[in-house]
């Protein structure tokens, strides 16, 4: 699904965001990324989505590998992918559901088709009976949940998150995580990028991939495989299988 190879990035003016970074989030998995401002979680999440490439190293998502990417492809993988924003990036001057409609507007949906799937996005996060209002009329956590279902328009396979419960009041966070943790659960992988140490905390059975200063230091998965690699290694050198 998404597969980043010892990948490098380096911007002119300010070094190396992200350094010999790799690690694999598969189909249908669900993982934070964490770290502090500044490790490198942004930059991992423009790589995955292409809004930028790496310096060295290589990005896979499903087909698309950043080595062999045509620019005019970025649009399909962008369908296929998903991007929800901690600032929410909606339009202000439209309505709930006229935001999500630009969306399937912009990815040429027939305009026969545009309702009926607005409304059915907006049910899916919760605010169908808030369709007619704009952002100014919305809590924090519904404009979260506005641009959770335009990130949906275009039915990616993956959802990139960065820092969507930043902004939001602590039930407001939890109400925007349980609705990714629905939509993880009806297929969707999910990488959720946060720098709260304790609501990664909280869930301890989501996968931690940990950045600082731009490098992965730490992968919770690998963590979990080191118990049952040790068994297998001892099960293989003892003769007999005993232990």
């Amino acid at each position: 699904m998404i597969w980043m190879r010892d990948v490098t990035k380096v911007y002119p003016r300010t070094g190396a965001a992200a350094r010999d970074v790799s690690f694999r989030l598969r189909k249908g998995e669900f993982a934070f990324l964490t770290g502090p401002s500044g490790a490198g979680k942004s930059t991992v999440l423009e790589l995955i989505h292409f809004q930028t490439r790496p310096t060295e190293g290589e990005v896979q998502v499903s087909r698309y590998n950043s080595q062999r990417m045509r620019r005019r492809d970025v649009p399909e993988l962008r369908r296929r992918v998903g991007f929800v924003f901690q600032d929410f990036k909606l339009l202000e001057r439209l309505t709930a559901a006229e935001n999500v409609a630009f969306a399937l507007d912009v990815i040429r949906t027939p305009r026969r088709e545009i309702s009926g799937r607005v409304e059915r996005l907006l049910s899916q996060v919760g605010l169908a009976a808030k369709a007619r209002s704009r952002p100014s009329e919305l809590s924090g956590g519904e404009r979260q949940r506005v641009a959770v279902a335009r990130a949906l328009a275009t039915e990616p396979m993956i959802l990139l998150a960065d820092e969507p419960t930043g902004n939001l009041d602590p039930r407001a966070a939890r109400g925007v995580f349980e609705l990714f943790r629905t939509l993880n659960r009806l297929g969707t992988a999910v990488l959720m990028a946060t720098h709260d140490a304790q609501f990664v905390r909280s869930h301890p059975a989501i996968r931690v991939i940990e950045m600082e200063g731009g490098r992965l230091v730490r992968d919770s998965a690998a963590d979990r495989a080191v118990p049952q690699t040790a068994t297998a290694a001892t099960t293989v050198a003892t003769p007999g299988g005993a232990t």
